[in-house]
């Protein structure tokens, strides 16, 4: 999760993430090379009192800072793409999980089995404990396997909501009257925080999400038991 003087991104928990991260490095990186050499450019020029003759007007010139910035760009697109079309595959899920969004918390229900469906509201702060984040923690956590592919359908019940896991690359607006669906492979276990990402009303901010990924047999058992009640 996010933390104070935390300037980057969160630690990547599932391998679409992971590749979201190698993606702003490496456009972060030919963003600060552009930066310097324009800067490096700006600087010489200002400084400079002679006036080249063929800096003003010359074709040659002006072909190459037309041509390379089309180069960077070009660079900055393949992975770009590459990227768009792995976020939309959809590969196989085991599970389905269907999360619904209202005014102001969601509600889950997994589609896979029988009777499993529940709300999830933010802790107040009367009944937090003593290791719980305020305005993160829920009544009712999300409870999912790692090292699974799992399929989301995300919708909402009266206004646009969108349904946001950070550290899982993960964020799906929830429209009223439709179904739209994303998956995403936890590659470990451990609690990852989310909150609706899409102003929604008074109570936006009051929303959260929270993933306990676990491993299989002991999903299994957790489903068993909550199957039962």
């Amino acid at each position: 999760m996010a933390t104070w003087s935390n300037f980057n991104m969160q630690d990547s928990a599932s391998p679409l993430m992971e590749q979201l991260m190698f993606f702003h490095d490496h456009t972060l990186m030919i963003l600060m090379m552009i930066t310097m050499l324009v800067s490096y450019l700006m600087t010489s020029l200002f400084f400079n009192q002679y006036i080249n003759r063929f800096l003003l007007e010359g074709q040659m010139i002006e072909v190459i800072w037309t041509i390379l910035p089309a180069i960077t760009l070009v660079f900055i697109a393949l992975p770009s793409l590459r990227l768009l079309y792995l976020l939309d595959e959809i590969n196989n899920p085991s599970m389905t999980l269907k999360s619904i969004g209202h005014q102001w918390y969601w509600s889950y229900e997994y589609s896979d089995f029988m009777k499993m469906e529940f709300d999830s509201y933010m802790t107040s702060n009367n009944d937090m404990q003593i290791n719980d984040f305020r305005l993160l923690d829920v009544d009712n956590r999300i409870i999912l396997p790692f090292n699974t592919q799992i399929r989301i359908l995300v919708t909402a019940t009266d206004v646009i909501h969108s349904w946001t896991i950070p550290s899982l690359g993960v964020k799906i607006d929830a429209t009223p009257g439709r179904l739209n669906q994303s998956n995403f492979f936890m590659n470990r276990s451990g609690l990852f925080y989310g909150q609706c990402s899409e102003i929604c009303g008074a109570n936006h901010s009051f929303m959260p999400i929270v993933i306990e990924s676990i491993p299989t047999n002991m999903f299994m058992k957790w489903i068993s038991k909550m199957s039962e009640n």
